[in-house]
């Protein structure tokens, strides 16, 4: 018996259609022209619907991959190696897609990612109030140099390679800044407790 060569224009058959195959697409060649790219989706189309359906449980689905997959098979139509299966190029990419949309929609029904989620603002004591206060009160310099060595915790050298200063100037910020800063904070808590 011959096979048969021609193809019927189709709907997208019922899932696990088969649909009829096209022996055309043996040419033994690299790349279809538009004509054999038709025949070749024509032939395919319902087969890998009721493929990818039985992977994913959808009919739309199935058929939205499927349509997808065929759209990035044009694309490349001209170095499909005919002879090297275009049909699972075209349902390994289709099940990819399936997947993928399957984990989005799956991971948009997990409850948010709590690092994600916005925090609760966290009152500002009174002694941070106050040693803001007193900060903003202080040369740039030389909060600078407190901000870099006590609350982010660099070595006296770090802070002097990150100002671009000598160790030398950076300990005389800090220490004229110790000093400023024992002040301001001394006069606000004389402030609070008159208050």
């Amino acid at each position: 018996m011959e096979p048969t060569t021609e193809v019927a224009d189709h709907p997208p058959g019922p899932p696990g259609w088969a649909g009829p195959v096209d022996h055309r697409l043996t040419t033994g060649r690299t790349g279809m022209d538009e004509e054999a790219f038709d025949a070749f989706y024509a032939a395919s189309f319902g087969r890998l619907v009721g493929q990818i359906y039985a992977m994913c449980g959808s009919v739309t689905e199935a058929q939205d991959c499927v349509q997808e997959a065929f759209i990035r098979a044009w694309d490349r139509r001209r170095t499909l190696d005919v002879d090297q299966a275009p049909e699972a190029w075209v349902r390994t990419v289709a099940y990819r897609l399936a997947v993928s949309r399957w984990r989005r929609a799956r991971k948009a029904l997990l409850p948010a990612d709590r690092a994600h989620a916005p925090r609760t603002p966290v009152e500002p004591d009174v002694t941070r109030v106050a040693l803001a206060r007193a900060l903003q009160a202080l040369p740039a310099d030389q909060r600078r140099a407190i901000v870099l060595h006590h609350l982010a915790d660099l070595p006296v050298a770090a802070v002097a390679a990150e100002v671009g200063a000598p160790v030398g100037t950076v300990k005389a910020r800090l220490s004229r800044g110790r000093a400023a800063l024992a002040v301001l904070l001394a006069d606000e808590t004389l402030e609070e407790g008159r208050r």
